[in-house]
């Protein structure tokens, strides 16, 4: 995949100055890693100079945190747009879920991996730490949420246990596939992931 595809529907003319501060610094991540990733190497790609970078964003880290709400953003803007268009059952609804982080993956890749650079991050950044533990916690009630819809009768632990379970699923698809892309087939991966998990909800997948 080309690398500019991840903005592959803009151009830098019809941004906002933050906008574009912001795209830049994904870029840059993509190119250098969060540790690599310096202001002046930003401002170069946003095609300003360095102080218009630090007029909006005093600190590297407060860079870094609003680029990581970008991709947080842009992850549930994905999903919010498939809810509308999914069915009203279990399997649609999983559906969701799955192609969202498969969109990550394959189309919006400079996201994916900053996703996981983050993961790094937080580590060693308190304030990352608790925004990715909020967001990954809000994952997994989104996904609870639906086995208390659908499934009524599942077991309280279960339905703590399948969210956190697929969460796992899609996020290890992250590293095997940027690792090795042409080993990695996606589309079967996330094909089995929700038979596994229709299937340990006690709802077998419905036949095409």
């Amino acid at each position: 995949m080309e690398k500019n595809e991840m903005l592959e529907n803009d151009s830098y003319e019809d941004m906002s100055t933050e906008d574009r501060i912001l795209n830049a610094a994904l870029e840059t991540v993509e190119d250098y890693t969060i540790s690599g990733t310096r202001m002046h190497l930003i401002a170069e790609k946003a095609q300003m100079v360095q102080s218009n970078v630090h007029y909006y964003y005093r600190t590297k880290e407060a860079l870094l945190l609003a680029l990581h709400k970008k991709v947080l953003d842009t992850c549930y803007s994905i999903r919010q747009e498939d809810v509308k268009k999914a069915g009203d059952c279990l399997e649609e609804q999983l559906d969701v879920f799955l192609k969202q982080k498969k969109k990550f993956l394959v189309e919006k890749t400079a996201y994916d991996t900053a996703e996981i650079d983050f993961w790094v991050q937080s580590r060693i950044k308190p304030k990352i730490r608790e925004r990715m533990r909020h967001s990954f916690d809000a994952w997994r009630k989104e996904i609870r949420r639906l086995f208390e819809i659908y499934c009524p009768d599942m077991p309280e632990e279960r339905k703590d246990r399948l969210p956190s379970m697929l969460v796992s699923l899609m996020e290890g698809a992250t590293i095997q596939y940027h690792l090795d892309p042409e080993h990695f087939d996606v589309d079967g991966y996330f094909d089995m992931c929700r038979e596994m998990i229709l299937q340990a909800a006690g709802q077998p997948e419905e036949e095409a």
